[in-house]
């Protein structure tokens, strides 16, 4: 008789443990069979090239009227569009990292690397004209659609390194203290054989007509 329950009991037991095993089944995906791809999401991979194509904001040619930082920061209001020169510089990290934005110098401030005898190491800080580069600079920004400063370095963007030289057209934005900041929509990077052909130029005295009487 004992046997008879014992043996009841065991099947009551096999049946419960049974029918638990499975309740947890439906609860738990099964694991999946080896070589089958999962569906979780991958993470998201960090981009490698830049976000905005630099070359469409690269002039083929230098826009005509440009002017000088001191002229420009002198002359242009809020709002106005215009085209300054200058070179890049004016601190020893003139560039703002990774957005599209620097600033430029007057061309009549000399940097310390074209100076006899000067062995700076940041030629483009301008250290020995400190006392004239606060009215001797402009900021430069390239700016989206929204107004907002594009988040790629200006060097990667546009190729861009200290003390060159560039011509760049845009929008002019003033603030209280008189400082010019450059919203741009393109640039044109002057190349060294064209800067010394306009120095050789601007060297050149005039020529003045004779107004004498043949004799």
């Amino acid at each position: 008789m004992f046997q008879n329950f014992n043996s009841l009991t065991d099947l009551r037991t096999l049946t419960i443990l049974a029918f638990s095993a499975l309740v947890t089944g439906c609860n738990q995906s099964p694991a999946p069979a080896p070589g089958t791809p999962t569906t979780s999401a991958p993470a998201q991979s960090t981009p490698s090239t830049p976000s905005v194509d630099g070359t469409k904001y690269l002039l083929a040619k230098a826009p005509e009227a440009s002017k000088d930082v001191i002229a420009a920061r002198e002359a242009a209001k809020d709002g106005d569009e215009i085209v300054i020169e200058g070179r890049i510089g004016g601190d020893v990290n003139p560039w703002v990292d990774g957005r599209a934005a620097f600033t430029i110098v007057d061309r009549t401030l000399i940097p310390c690397n074209e100076r006899p005898g000067d062995s700076c190491t940041s030629p483009w800080d301008y250290c020995c004209d400190t006392d004239r580069l606060p009215k001797s600079k402009a900021v430069v920004k390239f700016v989206d659609e929204q107004g907002k400063t594009l988040s790629t370095d200006a060097r990667q963007l546009l190729g861009l390194k200290e003390l060159q030289t560039v011509v760049i057209q845009g929008k002019a934005k003033r603030d209280d203290a008189g400082n010019l900041t450059v919203l741009a929509s393109g640039l044109y990077v002057k190349p060294l054989a064209e800067i010394k052909e306009s120095e050789k130029k601007s060297d050149a005295p005039d020529k003045v007509e004779s107004t004498e009487a043949p004799k």
